[in-house]
């Protein structure tokens, strides 16, 4: 496996790509989903530390696998899908902190912009049995949900809250790098 990305443009192949995201369920557990339509397209120069992404997450695609659920966080008290039925992603930079890369960027939901950053792992650049130059990533971050006015509250009686204001968010991303 060569380690080099190689300048360019890479598209996310979505069959071998995950936007994943966890919450705290009445205090005591984590609910877990992801989004099933998403799209990402990554720049890189000849630095690439002066890479780019862009990424775009249809938010009515969220999948808990439970539909009642999915209805309801589609829904005003949540997402609201009807108005605002994509998440944008844009980055603004990617910097190193330690042996670790942080790429810092835009995220936009439910039309609230918000600076996120996110944790970065590269984990390398292979060539498939199709032709096709592939490169694999994991990113991390937790975002508060009410930040992007997701704010919802849903007191317990015995104190806590039903949906915790911490997201989880785990990403694996793989692309294919474009034809010249």
């Amino acid at each position: 496996m060569d380690q080099q990305l190689t300048p360019g443009t890479w598209r996310i192949d979505t069959v071998h790509s995950v936007i994943g995201f966890s919450v705290r369920h009445m205090m005591v557990s984590r609910v877990r989903g992801r989004f099933e339509t998403f799209d990402a397209e990554l720049t890189v120069p000849e630095d690439p530390l002066q890479s780019s992404v862009r990424a775009t997450i249809d938010a009515t695609s969220i999948n808990t696998d439970n539909e009642q659920r999915d209805h309801h966080v589609r829904s005003a008290d949540f997402f609201d899908t009807g108005t605002h039925p994509q998440w944008t992603f844009r980055s603004t930079g990617i910097r190193t902190s330690g042996e670790e890369f942080l790429l810092d960027g835009d995220l936009t939901v439910r039309g609230n912009t918000r600076p996120v950053v996110l944790r970065l792992e590269f984990n390398g650049v292979t060539q498939d049995p199709y032709g096709l130059t592939r490169a694999g990533f994991h990113a991390e971050t937790e975002i508060s949900r009410s930040d992007f006015k997701v704010d919802i509250e849903m007191p317990m009686d015995g104190g806590g809250v039903v949906v915790a204001d911490r997201i989880r968010i785990d990403i694996e991303a793989e692309f294919t790098r474009e034809a010249d």
